[in-house]
C-alpha cells in the first residue's frame, strides 16, 4: 500500500490464496469488478468493527432463521 489516506490510487499486492479467493468471489457475484468486491468485502468489516466498538453484533441469518454472528 502506497496512500493510506485514500487520497490517490493504491496498489495491493495478494498472494496465491488471496487472489484465488477474490477471483471466486468474482465469479460468485458475476463481475470483473474487482475493486467493488474489495470495497464490499472491506465495508463489511468496518460495519463489524463498528458495531462491536458500539457494543453490538452484527449477524446473518437465513431463510430458516438461523442465525450466525459475524466474527473477525
Amino acid at each position: 500500500m502506497s496512500d493510506p489516506r485514500g487520497v490517490g490510487t493504491v496498489t495491493v499486492e495478494l498472494n496465491h490464496t488471496l487472489a484465488e479467493l477474490l477471483a471466486r468471489l468474482c465469479v460468485e457475484l458475476e463481475t470483473d469488478d474487482v475493486t467493488g468486491v474489495l470495497s464490499r468485502a472491506l465495508g463489511l468489516l468496518e460495519m463489524v468493527q463498528h458495531t462491536r466498538r458500539h457494543g453490538g453484533r452484527l449477524c446473518f441469518v437465513n431463510d430458516r432463521g438461523d442465525i450466525a454472528d459475524v466474527v473477525f
